[in-house]
This record gives structure tokens, sequence and C-alpha cells, in this order.
């Protein structure tokens, strides 16, 4: 089992792009040092969160050359390089670990509900084609199928490079079960920013987050009071941050979150199609929830 990359709180960082659909690296690169100025443990790149499946190949390559120059060692850079294609996931994976990377994000395989020998097969054979650290991510409400814990449980201890998860089921019976029976140093992060404080009360090691991206002071500092045990102040800033949590999901994500760091000022709202940009409507109550939270925020930026 390898080290754990990280213990605490990592973005799941946008994708910035310009008014004609180019990566906007500007932005990019001041994501990347607002994220670590506020107090980010790692960074994720090229997640769900980041539009990945819209990403061109030539973009992947730049984003991640852009992530590993910025971060410039400060903290572990982690990619995502799953996809239902298995050869493809390795050629991404490769890729990612030759530029830098410090370690892969797996999502189980969307659309083609593999069984558990399958995806242990895909992790296998992602794992045999590079030394870089794996973290597992289970969101079914994006793939279609959910991993049970016994899956997680037996890539763990058949993929040593598997270093953790990401759960994202939002089913704390599962997450509860993996925590109960992980192997010595197998991490187990939050998927889900309103689960991240029950999780730590289970035993969680932190939270690979959405809100964060416009957040990350206030974010890391609940993901930390929870990891020290200080559940009463933790579950405070939980409570602060629980309007924002959800309206983060009032349309697709990251919907929400880019016309946060629009008013922000950090980037332009753009998001690529099939996705569009939120209602004047929902734009509206989303605001409204961060709004406590900006000010303080881009004090940072």
């Amino acid at each position: 089992m390898p080290d754990l990359l990280f213990r605490g709180t990592a973005p799941a960082l946008v994708t910035p792009f310009t008014p004609d659909d180019r990566i906007d690296e500007v932005a990019f690169r001041r994501l990347i040092d607002f994220q670590i100025d506020g107090g980010m443990e790692a960074l994720v790149v090229l997640g769900t969160t980041g539009e990945n499946p819209t990403i061109t190949h030539d973009e992947r390559r730049r984003l991640i050359d852009l992530t590993v120059e910025q971060t410039a060692g400060r903290v572990p850079v982690i990619v995502g390089t799953g996809t239902n294609n298995t050869a493809q996931s390795v050629t991404f994976s490769k890729e990612a670990a030759d530029a830098g990377a410090d370690g892969l994000l797996v999502v189980g395989p969307y659309y083609n509900k593999p069984t558990p020998a399958g995806l242990l097969r895909h992790v296998s054979m992602i794992a045999d084609a590079t030394d870089a650290p794996i973290l597992f991510y289970n969101v079914p409400a994006r793939t279609g199928s959910n991993i049970t814990a016994e899956t997680t449980l037996r890539i763990a201890e058949a993929v040593p490079s598997v270093f953790g998860t990401k759960e994202a089921s939002g089913n704390l019976n599962q997450i509860a079960d993996i925590l109960a029976h992980r192997p010595d140093g197998f991490g187990v992060y939050s998927g889900d920013d309103d689960l991240t404080l029950p999780m730590l009360a289970l035993g969680a090691d932190g939270l690979v987050s959405v809100i964060a991206n416009a957040v990350p002071g206030a974010v890391s500092e609940m993901v930390r009071l929870g990891l020290r045990g200080d559940f009463e102040a933790a579950r405070a800033k939980h409570f602060q941050l629980l309007d924002a949590m959800r309206a983060s999901f009032f349309e697709a994500n990251p919907g929400p979150v880019k016309a946060v760091l629009a008013e922000m000022g950090m980037m332009e709202e753009s998001v690529r199609p099939p996705l569009d940009t939120v209602t004047p409507e929902t734009r509206a109550r989303v605001l409204d929830a961060y709004r406590p939270h900006i000010q303080p925020a881009l004090s940072n930026v």
C-alpha cells in the first residue's frame, strides 16, 4: 500500500474557458494559486468538475503541463485519467505520469456497467502501465453503476498502487463498511461536500471538493477541524457552508460554481456543450447561497 498522497482537502478543479471556447490559461493559473493559498493539500485536475469528457487530447496534455508547472511541487497533483475505455485510460495514465503527475484519479467506467471482475481487471491494467498512485472514484450518479464496498475492498487488497477511494455514492452505510474493513493505509475521501463531516466522524481522510473552487479557505478549515477531532467547530463550519454545498448542484456541476467564480472575477462563466450556463433564476439562488463566503475568499485572490 503506497503512502496517502494527501490528507485533507483537494479541489476538483474547474476548467476555465475563454468566450471563444479555448482553455483560459491565465485564469487556470490564477485558480491554482488561489487554491494553494487557500490551504488545499492537493489538486485534482481533469475530473468531472473539470468537464473532462469535452476536453480534447491536446488540451488534456496542456492542462496537465500547466498544473504541474504552476503548482511547482507545492502540493501533489492528481490527474483524472479514467474513462470507460481501458486502453484509453492506460494511455492517459502513462501520459499524465510522464508529465509529472503525482497521482491518478480513476473513475469507475461509465455506460459499460462492468462486473466486479471487470472493474478489477480495468484498474489492474492501468496500475500495471505506470507506477503512479491511483485514487479510485465511485460516483454512480454519473457512471450509472455503483461500486460496492466489497468490490472497493477487493481492489484495495489486490492492486497495491491504489492508495484510496473517492466515495461519492451518497451511501453512508456503504462508506462505513469500507472504513471499517479497509486495509491499513488505505485512504477514504468524501466526494460529496455535504457528506464530508459525517465521513470524517467515521474516520475518513479528507475531501475532494467542488465548492473549494470558490471558497478554499473555509472548506480546508472545516476538514482540518474534523481531522483533528474538533467536531463541534467542524459542525459549525459545516452548517455555515451547507447552503453553498447544496447550491452547487441546483443545476449540473460545474455550472453553479462557475457562476460564482465568474462573479468573483476569477474566470468567465463559460461551460462546454452539452452543458450550458445556469439559468438567471438559478444564478441568483446560487449567488445568494455563496454570498456570505465570497468576500472573505476574495481577499486571497
